[in-house]
């Protein structure tokens, strides 16, 4: 064993070193890096490392066993994969951002306590910000401001968890949590909203797709799948998540197939997929476990595989609509090619990828005796084919011909989507090879006569249907125009809140302010000038409100007089040292109350 570094420290030592580089040195540089970060990372022996005392806390930067290897594997060469893709951009912070993405998603994988796991978590969301905005529109600087900002909510929540749940089991260490108190439910929210857990979910279809092409790789694979990772370890067999994750496979089929955005189709199909990862955690058994663990490995390849195929698209043409596209495959063969493969392996086709990961889940809930789930992962899975499967290919490079003639992706983009076809396939032929490095043992068989039979007749009729549907016209016809998910409600609600800051809100300040700053301060300088006979005022000015008739002369000419021997003018503004004396007077007051309150 050599002496390795944590794998985090890899990606972000390296993104700080980028801008010192030009050129050709600086694409070397990009690809080798994550060639050096996998060599230390499989140095790594199990167990932990890197552990070190901060304040009364440990910290402990790298804990290594079976399932953060997984993740290793997987996000070096995605990484590779997606650098690879990305060679062409000349915005030097463009990779800084990704390789920081990547190096924080490294860094929560391998966390071995949860203030650890913040401060990379953190990281992720802000460097994931700036690919959305790197796209440099005006649509991608709402989206991106918009996702920090429901990140953010969801750190927040992800630190208030995990600060009361220090304060109630004495450590930061993470493993299993469970849903057993109010910190294991913040906890609970900050990784479901990561994780686009359905009414936390619109960030996703609104930010994914305002991207920059070659950004869209690092978004679609870090941030909800280091999301499913967390949930692994922290609420494993937590039965919420067995209905949570079936509704995420159910519910975006119906936004995708009437979504013109390919690019937006992929992102709800990205939450579909991650419904199985997540039932597959609440279902708990080593069986579920290992299809959450290898779905996550497939689909971050098939996926990447989908969005790089449209991303050279809009790299080529510019467009993603299904409206503007069409016919590309007499200019993009290769890349159609490419992008059918990605849509036969989500789709679960036998001999590739998604068929051996997939079905474990599947499985799974038949085994455990929940019918219901069955029904609704079965379901989700001829939903899948008809839009990621059929949709996205059809309509971006056959349908009708667009007129649009252009060159083929790049080289450096067609070998880093072969890479990712090719492996796409392997996996798919060789089960084996990523069986071999799931957490529990593998006691399942993908390529059974009644498996293969079955789940071919399930996705022949689903395309029957689809043709089916198209032909009579029941299927929802391409639009121009823009749908919106529960991102409606904080769009609206954003502007809602800002009138009512700016109008209303504005002008209650302005009274509380009158109220507190001034009035009662003058209230109180004159109060104090004659204390007795301010007392009789005020009980006098009392007793003329409620008294009958035929006192009210008396008492007003009593209050009169009062008034006329009072020192001073009340409605004088208050010296600025008494105005000192109350304000500190009132804060002395407030801490003796404040900490008296420990004592009671």
């Amino acid at each position: 064993m050599i002496n390795a570094v944590p794998p985090a420290f890899v990606f972000i030592i390296g993104a700080l070193l980028l801008p010192l580089l030009r050129g050709k040195f600086k694409s070397v540089y990009l690809l080798l890096l994550p060639v050096l970060g996998f060599t230390n990372f499989i140095n790594i022996s199990e167990g932990i490392h890197w552990s070190f005392k901060f304040l009364e806390y440990e910290l402990i930067l790298v804990k290594v066993d079976k399932i953060s290897i997984l993740f290793g594997y997987i996000y070096h060469i995605i990484t590779f994969i997606a650098l690879l893709y990305s060679l062409h951009v000349k915005e030097t912070a463009q990779h800084i951002a990704a390789l920081l993405y990547a190096g924080a998603a490294l860094g929560v994988v391998f966390a071995g306590d949860l203030f650890t796991l913040f401060i990379f978590w953190e990281t992720m969301a802000f460097s994931a910000f700036y690919l959305i905005w790197a796209s440099k529109t005006k649509e991608s600087y709402g989206a991106g401001l918009r996702y920090l900002l429901v990140h953010i909510f969801g750190g927040m929540c992800l630190l208030a968890g995990v600060v009361m749940h220090y304060y109630e089991t004495g450590s930061l260490s993470f493993g299993y949590i469970g849903l057993k108190g109010l910190s294991s439910w913040l906890i609970f929210i900050g990784f479901g909203l990561n994780c686009a857990f359905p009414g936390l979910h619109a960030w996703l279809p609104d930010a994914y797709p305002k991207t920059t092409p070659t950004g869209g790789v690092f978004m679609w694979t870090f941030t909800t799948k280091t999301a499913v990772y967390v949930l692994a370890r922290g609420f494993p067999g937590t039965e919420l998540l067995i209905w949570i994750g079936a509704t995420m496979t159910v519910f975006p089929i119906f936004f995708a197939v009437i979504e013109n955005d390919l690019r937006k189709v992929l992102s709800y199909s990205l939450i579909n997929q991650l419904g199985y990862m997540v039932t597959g955690i609440g279902i708990g058994t080593q069986l579920s476990l290992n299809g959450t663990f290898s779905h996550v490995f497939c689909h971050i390849l098939y996926k990447a595989l989908l969005v790089m195929s449209m991303g050279a698209v809009i790299y080529r043409t510019g467009k993603i609509k299904c409206t503007d596209l069409g016919g590309l495959y007499k200019s993009m063969p290769i890349t159609a090619l490419f992008c059918i493969i990605g849509a036969a392996s989500i789709s679960a086709f036998p001999l590739f990828s998604g068929f051996i990961s997939k079905s474990m889940v599947v499985e799974a809930s038949a085994i455990g005796g929940l019918i219901p789930i069955w029904f609704m992962l079965t379901f989700a899975s001829v939903g899948v084919l008809e839009h990621a499967g059929i949709k996205v290919p059809y309509y971006a490079f056959f349908a009708h011909d667009s007129g649009i003639r252009t060159k083929e992706s790049p080289p450096h983009m067609l070998l880093a989507m072969g890479l990712t076809a090719f492996l796409c396939v392997f996996i798919g032929v060789m089960p084996s090879s990523l069986y071999s490095l799931l957490p529990y043992p593998v006691n399942f068989e993908p390529y059974t006569a009644s498996h293969v039979v079955t789940t071919t007749q399930l996705l022949l009729f689903g395309a029957l249907a689809y043709i089916f549907l198209m032909k009579s016209g029941i299927f929802p016809a391409e639009m121009r125009a823009t749908n919106l998910d529960l991102d409606w409600f904080y769009r609206k609600g954003a502007q809602i809140f800002i009138w009512f800051i700016n109008k209303p809100g504005s002008a209650i300040m302005q009274k509380i302010n009158k109220i507190f700053f001034y009035k009662i301060p003058n209230f109180l300088d004159w109060l104090t000038k004659n204390p007795v006979l301010a007392i009789k005022i005020i009980r006098d000015s009392i007793l003329l409100i409620f008294s009958i008739p035929e006192k009210r002369s008396r008492i007003k000419a009593r209050l009169k007089a009062e008034k006329a021997i009072y020192p001073g003018d009340s409605l004088m503004p208050m010296p600025i040292g008494a105005l000192v004396l109350w304000s500190i007077f009132f804060l002395f007051l407030y801490l003796i109350i404040y900490y008296a309150k420990d004592y009671m």
